[in-house]
Order: structure tokens, then C-alpha cells, then sequence
């Protein structure tokens, strides 16, 4: 733990965004240990955020949550799609490479941090230049936060 930060694994199988605007993402592979599940609930019992590296992570952690947010470990394929019908329970913000405009993964980043954070943040990659999809540049969304 450094400066109140911890760090907790996952085991994922990453699969890429949906190629074409309001196609679902692939189903990934996940394992969230119960000493993961463990720190997470703890973390949200003393005030703290859950920060996920990535949309497989939120995919993951949200898919072994209850309704109230609370989280077991488990593994198994995640369908989950997040986004207006299933916003984050779990996942207080996040690390992330940026989606194509209608990719379901853009919709899963408002699930997370909010439509208006995610507009303002996507103009100011296109205004930077960031470069696109899981192997370009990331970024951390925090809502709430500007």
C-alpha cells in the first residue's frame, strides 16, 4: 500500500470492444478472488473508491456484485453489459483507453463516470489527439472530480 492506495488482483481473459456501433461486448473470462471481493467491500465501508484498471476489471467486479453493491468472489464468462439500463455498482471510476464513438464500451465508461464527464473528456481527446481503442492512450475518470 502506497499513500493509501492498494492493489488488488483479478484474473481476466480480455476480449476486444464491440467492432461496430451497438453490437454488445464479447463475453470475457474472469476469476475475482474472495480476498479481492474481500478488500473492495472493505473499501467502500471506510469511504474509500474502487478504481478499476479497465473495462474487462468493471466488467468483472460488476458482475459478481449484488443489487446494494456488494461483492463475492467468483469466476465464470461475464455478458454483462453496462450502460443507461445497468450503471456501475461497484466501480467508482476508472483507467481507461478511449472507444469509438457508439461502441459499447463508451457506454460502459458513463455507466462508471457519469454522460457529462465522458462527453467532456471524449472532445478533449479528439482535441488532443489521443490515440483510439485498447492499445492507445488511457485515461483516469473520476466523477465528481474535475
Amino acid at each position: 500500500m502506497t499513500r493509501g492506495v492498494r492493489m488488488a488482483p483479478i484474473t481476466q481473459h480480455t476480449g476486444v470492444s464491440s467492432p461496430e456501433a451497438g453490437e454488445a461486448p464479447a463475453p470475457e473470462r474472469y476469476d475475482v478472488p474472495e480476498g479481492t471481493a474481500d478488500l473492495v467491500n472493505l473499501t467502500h465501508r471506510r469511504g474509500g473508491r474502487v478504481i478499476a484498471t479497465g473495462t474487462t476489471v468493471t466488467r468483472a467486479l460488476e458482475s459478481v456484485a449484488d443489487a446494494s453493491g456488494c461483492v463475492t468472489s467468483g469466476r465464470g464468462w461475464t455478458h454483462l453489459v453496462l450502460g443507461p439500463d445497468r450503471r456501475a455498482r461497484v466501480v467508482d471510476g476508472l483507467i481507461t483507453g478511449w472507444h469509438a464513438p457508439g461502441a459499447s464500451h463508451l457506454l460502459l465508461l458513463e455507466a462508471v463516470a457519469g454522460a457529462d464527464l465522458i462527453s467532456s473528456a471524449y472532445q478533449q481527446a479528439l482535441t488532443q489527439g489521443y490515440l483510439w481503442h485498447e492499445f492507445g492512450d488511457s485515461s483516469l475518470l473520476l466523477p465528481g472530480r474535475c
